[in-house]
């Protein structure tokens, strides 16, 4: 387990870290920052031989939890060493809580870099529309970034040189992940034979619904309290730097809303302020624009047959049309209709724009919408509508 750290300094009177606080619950560790601490102390042992225990690791963010090891083994001669990691979700109710997270690392000729290999219990990819190539381990791209620079820091603390980079086999596993990831959308997707090694932040924030709507709401008070004229409804912490970056707003004026788009929705209905942009990852958003105002991925999936009505409306012709609606995630939909030049990005923004428009009912609130991928580029937007403007509601509902 990991040591707890500190949920926030109590110094923000808002935004994304207040609305943590008010939630009163406990974060956990991404399977990805439990790999990273593990990969991190296999391969110190690997280079000096003995295991850190706990192992330290520098998050995103800049956070320092420290790991406990459950499971370490070297093989005689260094050829290898395994550490393993038991993941804490914390307050969250995460499938993969309590799953043994282990990484054996291997030396490679120079040159080589950091390998990544799916080992028992770690999916790997099948299916074209993730962010990683067929036939890939289901390692995500921020995973992977954070064990590279990791290992890399420790193959400059045993003599490497600044330059130094590490050249190594990482083999993931997941002890019981394959039946585990039975309970996951992982096998629909095309990631077969276990889990996906998950995690943008490094930490699980803890959804209990009524906490976290509770949450939202205190930020929307906070940021009228402070005067703020125009929020930003984020549905994580990518979305957060996008909007920022784009609108320069202040920590107090950001939401965290997560999956809760309708709860910061109505809860504006009733308390407005008069512009709200909502920033998100384009699969999540398409189901706003679809209607749904829980984005959870177990009350709400992305709907390809709604993304191909969208691209029909935007030019695409009735192959185009069928190959959306036969895609296997609505990020390979929104990658058929960029090659075709279909602006289905812009379409699911404004049509999002318009459902939000449609459960205000009237507020005085101008919307706007920005969708994004995984990497934080923005992929479609929708500039501010508000009331008085018309088309409200989706045209396809």
């Amino acid at each position: 387990m990991a040591e707890a750290q500190p949920q926030g300094t109590g110094k923000a009177a808002g935004g994304r870290s207040a609305q943590l606080a008010h939630t009163g619950l406990r974060h956990g560790w991404t399977t990805g920052a439990c790999a990273t601490a593990a990969s991190t102390a296999a391969y110190t042992a690997l280079l000096g031989g003995e295991f850190p225990d706990p192992v330290t690791i520098t998050l995103p963010k800049g956070q320092t939890p420290s790991f406990a090891l459950a499971v370490e083994e070297l093989a005689p001669g260094r050829t290898a060493a395994m550490a393993g990691v038991v993941k804490d979700a914390g307050d969250d109710p995460d499938v993969t809580h309590g799953a043994l997270v282990r990484a054996t690392v291997r030396a490679l000729p120079a040159g080589s870099g950091v390998v990544f290999k799916a080992g028992p219990g770690v999916g790997t990819v099948t299916r074209p529309g993730l962010p990683l190539d067929v036939g890939e381990p289901a390692v995500n791209p921020v995973p992977r970034q954070m064990m590279q620079e990791h290992l890399a820091e420790v193959a400059r603390r045993y003599g490497g040189g600044p330059g130094a980079t590490a050249d190594v086999e990482v083999e993931i596993s997941v002890d019981h992940g394959e039946e585990i990831a039975r309970s996951t959308w992982n096998p629909r997707l095309g990631i077969l034979g276990g889990l996906s090694i998950l995690g943008t932040t490094g930490i699980v924030v803890p959804y209990s619904c009524s906490a976290w709507i509770d949450s939202i709401r205190r930020g929307v008070d906070v940021a009228r309290a402070a005067g703020r004229r125009h929020v930003a409804g984020c549905t994580g912490s990518t979305s957060e730097k996008v909007a920022v970056a784009l609108h320069h707003l202040p920590e107090d004026a950001l939401l965290d809303m997560g999956d809760f788009a309708g709860a910061v929705l109505k809860y504006i209905r009733r308390h407005p302020v008069e512009r709200l942009t909502i920033c998100g990852g384009f699969a999540k958003l398409s189901k706003l624009a679809a209607g749904h105002l829980d984005l959870h991925s177990a009350r709400s999936q992305v709907d390809k047959g709604f993304l191909a009505e969208l691209a029909r409306r935007g030019g695409a012709d009735e192959a185009l049309a069928g190959a959306v609606a036969e895609a296997n995630t609505g990020l390979a939909a929104l990658q058929l209709c960029a090659a075709a030049g279909v602006p289905l990005g812009d379409l699911v923004a404004a049509t999002a724009r318009d459902e939000s428009l449609a459960v205000l009912r009237g507020a005085p609130v101008a919307v706007d919408v920005i969708c994004i991928d995984r990497a934080g580029m923005v992929v479609g937007r929708a500039e501010p509508r508000g009331p008085g403007d018309t088309g409200q509601g989706s045209p396809l509902r």
